[in-house]
């Protein structure tokens, strides 16, 4: 499967993306002297990327199961590297449920099968950075 994607200059230093899926992004990054931001950071996107990736999988995986939650997020923590080019060097993946009645066993199921076998953005990260995993459950 092939994607493309076109990024357009909106000016100064902001760009708009659009994404096979027929949506778009904003994009910008901090400037000296500007306090208005107008779209997301490219870098801190990669963090979104692979959170979604891996909620997807999750979700899809745990509703297969026939496993309820009440509540569900990722918390994506990524640290770059000193020197240019930057690039996320560490990534932790904080994965959180929340319910009465959680069933564990399936829930450390779901996130590792999106872990080790799913999510390809998670295997892009893997080939630059040390990625690690936690889970935590919220009782409701």
């Amino acid at each position: 499967m092939d994607h493309k994607i076109t990024t357009q200059w909106k000016g100064g230093l902001t760009f708009e993306s659009d994404n096979p899926s027929g949506k778009s992004v904003i994009m910008d990054t901090n400037i000296e002297g500007q306090e208005e931001r107008y779209g997301l950071s490219p870098k801190a996107m990669m963090l979104s990327s692979l959170a979604g990736c891996s909620a997807l999988d999750v979700i899809s995986t745990l509703d297969k199961m026939k496993e309820d939650i009440d509540d569900f997020k990722i918390e994506v923590f990524g640290e770059l590297t000193d020197e240019h080019p930057k690039y996320y060097h560490s990534v932790v993946v904080d994965y959180h449920f929340y319910g009465s009645d959680l069933n564990k066993n399936k829930c450390e199921r779901a996130v590792n099968l999106s872990v080790e076998k799913y999510c390809g953005v998670m295997e892009m990260f893997r080939r630059f950075a040390d990625v690690k995993t936690n889970i935590t459950y919220h009782k409701r």
